[in-house]
């Protein structure tokens, strides 16, 4: 038995997952359920716990979108890609049925201050934002959700879901607005260790009750955008529109629940409390995930009102697509990261490495002398399958499942390096190791959602960010090369004189094909050629 399931077996024996007064002292509740081989990190008990789902390889998935008033920047991308990449593991990796939603804040303070600085129509700007956030974050290979919820479509949802807590008195109407009243549950703070103040009273002019109360519903101000409710206009509060749409959706439950680790206080936090008295329930999310925050300058989040960002569309005029998710790979995804020059200069050089042994594994089944220890690499890609399954496991630790696919690389090249120093009297090749050692390296990198060019399709469209083929210029290259290794063959001279004019062209030739858009290297008597990851 795994270490989660014995540690969830222990747990399970002291906590009931029913509504009573025992369990109210308890913070979290073990799910009963579809036992994993997984143990993802909890903020509530600040450990490792056992990710059990509520139905049988099915997986919930509610996501904080955007609020569509600006560009998305790479504070934005970096949750984004790194939740993706999540997604992609217990899809790829654990065989898991994701349904993941994610909300569209198109109604908020920020975008009215927006569009009334750009006189533009609210609703039109935030479409506008909408479209460009999703093109944003295909051109990153961020795979969309499941559904897309936007707050306008559901206001509905949420009248009728404060409607429900005004009902169990959880909440209040103050002057047009509705507020949750924070006192009415005793778990309030669970997520973060926020408390509610003691001192408590009405204050004047119909005002909120208390600091920590929050609003549901706000009274429409004069121009505003405005929906009809049995409060009188107005429009939804942040929290209540998450609780609302993903109850539409999910019900009283939801697996798993993630956004910025910004959000967890006070935006999760009043999520959890407003939900879990709608449905009567003491806990509403099992798991959530927080990202770690982009930052710049050490110390410095990313974010607009700091000034350091830097758009997506920007930054993919630099880099590329597998690059950045490289960025985001090379860390855990709870763990704040610095954006430098350093770190991408990493990420593009660990890019760089993978990309070229796959070339090499390719050139040496091709070639001859490529012999290599069949048993040695079995063995150590054996145990990089472990090592990889073993970190994805424990909370979906990126960082050490690709240092256990570097090692293999590094196992492998020195395997090459040593059979084609042997040369060509070497034992017997053994392309099919070759082939299964790069399957595996290529495959677990595309389970990731990092893609590089084909391999064999010469012509074929660059990675994203980068250029395509020159075919043109290859061909004439190729062309140019015969023609003077024709002349020099047909020249007199002593045999070494001929051999230095060979390797001249040669040179020439690679420098040819590197202006085309395609790198050549040599592997001792072999030699291998990739896509360029950008023309010159």
């Amino acid at each position: 038995m795994s270490f989660c399931r014995i540690i969830g077996a222990f747990i399970f024996k002291r906590k009931l997952n029913t509504f009573s007064e025992k369990n109210l002292a308890e913070k979290w509740i073990l799910p009963s359920g579809q036992k994993t081989d997984i143990c993802v990190y909890n903020p509530i008990t600040k450990t490792k716990v056992p990710f059990i789902l509520n139905d049988l390889n099915y997986v919930t998935w509610y996501m904080c979108g955007p609020t569509v008033y600006d560009s998305a920047h790479l504070g934005h991308a970096s949750c984004y890609v790194k939740f993706d990449i999540v997604r992609k593991i217990l899809t790829g990796f654990f065989g898991l049925h994701i349904v993941q939603a994610m909300s569209v804040t198109d109604v908020d303070d920020k975008i009215l201050v927006r569009a009334a600085q750009q006189g533009e129509d609210a609703a039109s700007l935030a479409r506008r934002y909408t479209v460009e956030f999703f093109e944003d974050m295909a051109s990153l290979g961020v795979e969309p959700p499941s559904l897309r919820l936007a707050v306008t479509d559901h206001i509905p949802d949420i009248v009728a879901f404060v409607q429900v807590l005004i009902n169990k008195r959880a909440a209040y109407v103050a002057n047009g607005s509705v507020y949750f009243d924070t006192s009415s549950d005793a778990r309030y703070g669970k997520l973060s260790g926020a408390t509610v103040e003691e001192e408590r009273e009405v204050r004047p002019d119909g005002e909120k009750r208390s600091p920590r109360d929050f609003a549901l519903w706000k009274a429409a101000k004069a121009g505003e955008a405005a929906w009809l409710s049995p409060w009188g206009a107005g429009r939804p509060g942040w929290h209540i529109e998450c609780s609302a749409m993903a109850s539409a959706v999910f019900g009283h439950s939801v697996d798993i629940h993630s956004g910025g680790v910004d959000l967890l206080f006070p935006h999760h936090e009043n999520e959890e409390a407003q939900s879990c008295l709608y449905h009567t329930t003491p806990q509403w999310v099992n798991y959530w995930l927080h990202a770690g925050q982009l930052r710049v300058n050490s110390d410095h989040k990313m974010s607009k009102s700091l000034g350091n960002t830097v758009s997506v569309r920007q930054f993919l005029s630099r880099h590329t697509a597998a690059q950045f998710r490289m960025f985001c790979l090379l860390s855990h995804y709870r763990r704040g990261v610095e954006y430098s020059p350093a770190a991408m200069e990493k990420a593009v050089a660990v890019s760089r490495r993978l990309e070229a042994f796959l070339h090499a594994c390719r050139a040496a089944q091709r070639g001859p002398g490529s012999s290599v220890s069949a048993f040695f690499l079995l063995q150590r890609l054996s145990e990089t399958q472990r090592r990889l399954l073993g970190a994805l496991a424990d909370d979906f630790d990126t960082g050490s499942a690709l240092a256990a696919i570097l090692d293999l690389v590094s196992d492998t090249n020195k395997e090459l390096q040593l059979h084609q120093e042997q040369g060509p009297e070497a034992s017997a090749g053994n392309a099919g190791v070759l082939a299964a050692v790069a399957d595996f390296v290529r495959k677990s990198l595309a389970r990731l959602g990092v893609h590089f060019p084909s391999l064999e399709a010469l012509g074929s469209a660059n990675q994203a960010g980068g250029g395509a083929v020159n075919t043109e210029a290859v061909l004439e290259a190729v062309v140019q090369f015969r023609s003077r290794v024709r002349l020099t063959a047909l020249q007199e001279g002593s045999p070494a004189a001929q051999r230095c004019r060979l390797l001249q062209a040669c040179d020439e030739l690679r420098d040819e094909l590197r202006l085309a858009g395609v790198t050549l290297k040599d592997h001792g008597q072999l030699s291998s050629w990739s896509v360029s990851s950008q023309q010159p």
